[in-house]
């Protein structure tokens, strides 16, 4: 067989090296969507709870952007992020008036003025992951209003929002399900005069599937490297699949123990050792010839680590309290399916056509794990060092 290759693989192998390279330069600091729940109470008052990164309200950071560091505002950003809570405070001050003059709660299509009556700040803590602050909105409706909506910017990011229906005197309350609102939508109705009735399984299912297959692609660029190096190498299908598999049954296991708040280990612990682990498959795919058994067992390890990773975005995004176990399975089916999605691209590309030539590995493992491995090691560099 000739030892040569041809000129496709060398166009389909820069293709690959420079989508690597431009994985590179993006950092673990994704834009979070914002968590709103409003509180409606039986005495005519309402309450509203905005969970979002206030450093990226003030600096126009929204889920344009996959990455802060890609906005144009990224060096303001980060400036922000590393300031006190109480001049994080004062620098939010002026902001509030827009704030309140975009986000809308309606009852019965009809506009409530809003006032923000507290400002919640943590100090700043790991700087790799954003820091979530508590709006909280405050003010009265009238008794008889009988639905209430809520809008939230675009220009603000993603949100989810759920409203609480609440009665002092009898000491009860009703959750309603999450929504997620993306592209400028207003929430549907929310009612005040019934109970809320349970989310149906098929909307539960789709919108945690979605969610779990969008961390993958194309958001979950960490995840993405590493299947990448469980796939190149080997592109045996068999041995591929119970690579994937022993993954997936250890980020399911450790995301279920997460949400459950069972165990928890700090983003500044978690997020290195993700690239770590990242760094580490590469290395092995360039100085292991052949595929051992051991590399499940490591491949089980790492599947830990990342199912910590999968909590936060669950965190964030919310959970319904009465389909907690469907909505986690839901999530962890759409996980693997994107998983699924970027081996079969990655065979596509290069395995189905190239793997059985002589210069496979030397053309195509070696240097795409070595990118791989110097890829991790720079995202370890850059979790560890504040």
């Amino acid at each position: 067989m000739s030892k040569t290759f041809p000129a496709p693989v060398l166009f389909r192998l820069l293709l690959l090296m420079t989508g690597l390279l431009i994985v590179s330069g993006a950092r673990a600091d994704v834009v979070k969507p914002a968590l709103v729940e409003i509180s409606i109470n039986s005495n005519g008052t309402y309450r509203i709870e905005v969970r979002a990164s206030i450093e990226a309200l003030l600096t126009g950071i929204n889920s344009r952007y996959k990455n802060t560091q890609d906005a144009p505002t990224a060096e303001a950003y980060d400036q922000l992020r590393v300031l006190p809570a109480d001049e994080l405070e004062q620098a939010f001050a002026p902001f509030k008036e827009i704030f309140t003059r975009q986000v809308v709660l309606a009852f019965d299509g009809q506009a409530a003025p809003l006032s923000i009556t507290g400002v919640v700040i943590p100090e700043p803590g790991y700087p790799k992951v954003p820091r979530i602050s508590v709006i909280t909105l405050e003010g009265t409706v009238e008794r008889s209003r009988e639905s209430v909506t809520w809008y939230y910017p675009e220009r603000f990011g993603d949100n989810a929002v759920r409203v609480r229906q609440v009665d002092e005197t009898n000491e009860k309350w009703h959750w309603s399900d999450w929504q997620w609102l993306r592209r400028n939508k207003s929430s549907e109705p929310f009612s005040l005069t019934e109970v809320f009735t349970r989310q149906p399984v098929t909307s539960v299912v789709s919108t945690y599937v979605v969610a779990g297959f969008e961390h993958i692609l194309p958001r979950g660029l960490d995840h993405i490297l590493f299947i990448l190096g469980i796939f190149l190498l080997s592109v045996r299908m068999r041995p591929l699949l119970w690579q994937v598999t022993m993954f997936t049954v250890a980020h399911t296991i450790t995301l279920g123990l997460s949400m459950n708040g069972l165990i928890s280990l700090p983003d500044n612990i978690v997020e290195p050792l993700i690239a770590l682990s990242i760094a580490y498959i590469g290395f092995e795919n360039v100085f292991a010839r052949d595929l051992h058994k051991s590399r499940l067992l490591i491949v089980f390890c790492f599947g830990l680590l990342h199912g910590m990773g999968f909590a936060s975005v669950l965190a964030d995004f919310g959970m319904p309290d009465d389909a907690f176990l469907t909505a986690l399975v839901s999530f962890n089916v759409g996980v693997e399916i994107g998983q699924l999605a970027v081996i079969s691209l990655a065979f596509l590309a290069v395995g189905l056509w190239f793997s059985n030539h002589q210069w496979y590995r030397r053309v195509i493992i070696v240097p795409a794990s070595m990118a791989i491995a110097l890829i991790g090691l720079s995202w370890t560099y850059d979790r560890v060092i504040i």
